[in-house]
């Protein structure tokens, strides 16, 4: 298996007969000896070293020196590149990447090919997150993560996370159209799945719709979630000429009673209720929500024990010996 860089050297060997003075002759003979010792001494019988033979530099090396030692032994002494690199053409590894991709030495436990996008480890588990403002782009993505999810499966439930301000930002301004509530709302109608919808965060206008359409008992909310509805607030129209404003106003007035409407619906109270409270902004924490019909479960482990256990404010003045005088 040992490899030996051996370069075939002629050289003059007299024989036995040539110690005769009258017919002395000179027989040519061929022989190898290391190529190690010859640039010291070519006649060196030094023990001859053991190479690896499945080295690809050491084999070029010999095939070098087989072939042509005046390279090898004919360098420069000033020279840029390393000693006996510049024989080979191109630079080459010494392991293709899929061998080093192997070794344990390397890391055989990291990833063979790039993780998937969050997005899509959430669809992969049925979970759709409304995590933006209602505009056009977000709500072409549930829609169709919707029905991509319906058509994997009819009878799976689906889980929507929400923590979005509806068509507005947190400052007010408006950002898309009540409309694009209005679609998120209707496909999540038309399927036939269980749909359970979870506010993580805050549920905002139209996101507030969102979360009460939920299946019934299956509508959640993280404790400290905040929900809030309020009436649609009118575009800026500031190049618009005074009949378009009258337009978008009435179209504005029209979406606040559709919204009345299904908030009516998914909360078991009144139109005319529901209208007191959009007046102005009605923010409902998770315990508010609840009892306004908006959700039916807070998702908090034992907190609902927890709440039931605590005794109220009267009892607790009552306790500490404090009188309550026409609602002082």
């Amino acid at each position: 298996m040992a490899t030996y860089l051996r370069l075939p050297i002629l050289t003059s060997i007299p024989t036995s007969s040539s110690f005769s003075s009258s017919s002395s002759t000179t027989r040519r003979r061929s022989f190898t000896t290391p190529f190690c010792s010859i640039k010291f001494n070519a006649l060196n019988k030094s023990k001859i070293p053991i190479l690896n033979p499945n080295d690809p530099f050491l084999s070029k090396l010999a095939s070098v020196a087989a072939t042509s030692p005046e390279t090898l032994l004919n360098r420069p002494i000033h020279s840029d590149s390393p000693p006996f690199l510049d024989i080979f053409d191109s630079p080459k590894l010494m392991a293709t990447p899929a061998q080093v991709e192997r070794s344990v030495s390397y890391n055989e436990h990291r990833p063979r090919r790039p993780p998937p996008d969050l997005p899509s480890l959430l669809l992969h588990g049925r979970i759709i997150y409304i995590g933006m403002p209602l505009v056009p782009a977000v709500t072409e993505l549930v829609v169709a993560e919707l029905m991509y999810l319906q058509w994997m499966d009819p009878k799976e439930p689906i889980y929507i996370y929400i923590n979005s301000t509806g068509t507005t930002r947190d400052d007010g301004e408006t950002v898309g159209m009540e409309t694009e509530g209005f679609a998120i709302y209707d496909a999540m109608m038309q399927l036939k799945n269980e749909i359970h919808t979870v506010a993580v965060g805050a549920a905002i206008g139209q996101a507030c719709l969102l979360l009460s359409a939920g299946t019934p008992g299956k509508r959640f909310m993280m404790p400290h979630a905040k929900a809030m509805i309020q009436q649609p607030r009118v575009p800026s129209s500031g190049l618009m000429p005074a009949s378009d404003v009258l337009i978008r106003a009435k179209e504005v007035i029209i979406n606040r009673d559709t919204l009345i409407k299904l908030l009516a619906k998914h909360t078991g109270n009144s139109e005319e209720t529901v209208t007191n409270v959009m007046k102005r902004p009605f923010y409902m924490d998770s315990t508010t929500a609840k009892e306004f019909g908006v959700i039916d479960k807070i998702l908090w482990r034992g907190q609902e024990k927890v709440m039931a256990d605590v005794a109220p404010p009267e009892v607790w003045d009552k306790g500490a010996g404090i009188k309550v005088v026409d609602g002082f």
